[in-house]
Parts: C-alpha cells; structure tokens; sequence
C-alpha cells in the first residue's frame, strides 16, 4: 500500500498478534527499508511499563526491527555517519522524553535477548514527541528528512541525510 507520503508499508504476516510489516521509502534521496512486528496497545502502558526505562528494547514485537540502508548516511543529529546495510535497530528509552537510537550489526536476532553492545555500530539521540492522538499499533512512518517510530501517545524520529562522498 502506497501512502500519500510516498512510502509503502506492507503486512507480511497477518496470523500473528504483532503483524510483521515491511516499510520502504526514500528519506532526503536515501532508500530506506524497516521490516518490524507491529504490536498494539491493547489498553496496555507503554512507556516505563511493557516498554520499561533504562532497557534496551527490540523496538517492535518478536524478531528485532530491521532497518536497511543503501547507502552510507549521516542519521541523528549529530550527524553521524553509518556505512550503508541492514542493522538491528534497538532504542533505549532513558525516559519518556529521552530515547537512544541503536543500529546493531546482529541484523537477525530474537527480540534484544541476545543484544550486545559490542555489536553496535552506533547510537544516536532520538527526539520524542508527545501527540494528542495516540497509535494503536507501532508503526514506521518516513517524511521528508526523518524516519519515524509512532506508538501510543509518543512519536520517536531521528533525521537521515546521505553521507559526503
């Protein structure tokens, strides 16, 4: 499914609670490519709950978040570089307004029981947002210079631009 955004998002699996989805987009002429288990809430707490603070978290339900990049990219606003390929991306909520992004070269792996810092390529700060009107289900959204994690009350971004040549 094409959205208005230019993006499409399709359901890879839907016998499961957590629907697998695959998003691909561009983002600033960058391809990008998330594959994640959508969750809901299911009049659940989220934040500091089921996903709890000071916790790397899997960024989705069952396997970890898969982001694909195909190219090198500066992401964050650090403007930090990451060679292009497929990383786990785990987040670290230090708060509900305090998040850590994680691109972890263990691309396939079960939830982050198996996470290693060790492994990360980088970290970056994530920028949170509350919104009045909440998401049901976790989903990826791309604009024009940001990817986007929406879930509950909050949406998590965190820009992406190509690396210099």
């Amino acid at each position: 499914m094409t959205n208005d955004r230019g993006y499409n998002i399709a359901v890879l699996d839907t016998t499961v609670k957590s629907p697998r989805k695959e998003l691909t987009g561009t983002v600033n002429g960058v391809d990008v490519t998330i594959n994640y288990g959508s969750p809901a809430v299911n009049e659940r707490t989220i934040y500091g709950d089921l996903v709890p603070y000071g916790k790397v978290w899997r960024t989705g339900a069952n396997e970890a978040t898969r982001i694909t990049f195909k190219q090198d990219v500066k992401v964050g606003a650090e403007g930090a570089t990451l060679p292009a390929g497929t990383y786990s991306l785990f987040t670290l909520p230090e708060d509900k307004n305090n998040w850590t992004i994680i691109f972890n070269k263990t691309a396939d792996q079960w939830g982050a029981y198996d996470y290693s810092e060790a492994d990360d390529a980088l970290r970056v700060k994530g920028m949170a947002e509350e919104v009045s009107t909440p998401a049901e289900r976790m989903d990826f959204a791309l604009d024009d210079n940001n990817v986007e994690m929406m879930w509950s009350d909050l949406v998590i971004s965190f820009p992406v631009a190509p690396a210099a040549r």
